[in-house]
């Protein structure tokens, strides 16, 4: 992450490899008093094991805001494309599968 300008820009690098993404279709979130875990996992139809593909650690803080911004973003979302229909996680798990203090 480069430093911030005078104007209170911030410039943001994004490499190549990063900004190919990594596809995930679940998500385990555990916390503690002092963070949050996200792990993000690939499940495939079929398959009995699962893999974390990347694991990001949040303040409290940190993930209170995304919060925030994901609810901004997908009522931004709705507004445009429609209600999101809210199922199940795949593979019939449900959404906090896998994590005792948390939910995804």
């Amino acid at each position: 992450m480069e430093e911030q300008n005078n104007n209170n820009q911030l410039n943001i690098e994004l490499s190549e490899e990063t900004a190919e993404g990594i596809y995930s279709n679940l998500a385990i979130i555990t916390h503690s008093n002092s963070e949050f875990i996200v792990d993000f996992v690939k499940m495939m139809p079929g398959v009995p094991k699962a893999k974390v593909k990347s694991r990001i650690i949040l303040t409290p803080q940190h993930a209170k805001r995304l919060l925030k911004a994901l609810k901004e973003n997908v009522a931004k979302f709705e507004q445009i494309n429609g209600t999101i229909k809210d199922t199940e996680g795949p593979g019939g798990f449900p959404l906090n599968f896998g994590g005792p203090a948390g939910q995804a």
